[in-house]
């Protein structure tokens, strides 16, 4: 099972001690409004958490929890599964945050950190992300860390917003992030001015 970090945040494979603070997160309507479209008891978190348990075994992915690096907080959860959870759908990325943890870029991170793990240890060639037509803010996201649109389609008894990420997507966004980096690097150390790729 792999922990995967970034610069503020680490995601550990869901576990018997994150329990207490998932079900906190899952009884929280503000987080589940554009998800369950309602608080999600307690049995259902219990056998949310027996999946996770199973497809990390058998998939060598599923859910992480979300730990802030500097308070060592639990701040959400995100993990890749198949959509609706059938193993015949695409695979699908998603998280969720404490209210108290929104806008501060933590979920861009935090998919970022996935989808990586997804493209570059595991080797998909595509994966999805869903959200609720009215949940802006997840949209975001999914443009944010690259996701193409592709359209509305009926998911989870929803007609949900869809994006995509192909291989040749996903490695076209790796090769833009390195140049950007690259030029950073090179005008820091030669002290010249930035310049605008766009």
């Amino acid at each position: 099972m792999a922990i995967l970090t970034t610069s503020r945040l680490r995601l550990e494979p869901f576990k018997k001690s994150h329990f207490e603070e998932l079900y906190y997160l899952n009884s929280d309507f503000t987080v589940m409004k554009y998800i369950t479209g309602r608080s999600v008891t307690l049995e259902e978190t219990i056998e949310h958490m027996d999946l996770v348990k199973k497809n990390w075994l058998n998939l060598g992915f599923s859910s992480w929890a979300i730990i802030e690096k500097e308070t060592n907080e639990f701040i959400g959860t995100g993990g890749v599964q198949h959509i609706e959870f059938n193993p015949d759908n695409p695979l699908e990325v998603g998280w969720r945050l404490k209210p108290s943890k929104w806008k501060q870029g933590f979920a861009s991170e935090a998919a970022q950190a996935m989808i990586e793990f997804m493209f570059d240890e595991i080797g998909i060639n595509d994966l999805y992300a869903l959200c609720h037509q009215e949940n802006t803010a997840s949209e975001r996201v999914m443009q944010r860390v690259g996701m193409q649109y592709k359209g509305i389609a009926h998911w989870y008894k929803l007609d949900v917003q869809v994006y995509n990420m192909s291989r040749a997507c996903y490695e076209g966004n790796q090769s833009a992030a390195r140049l950007v980096n690259f030029n950073s690097e090179v005008n820091r150390r030669w002290d010249l001015p930035e310049v605008s790729l766009g």
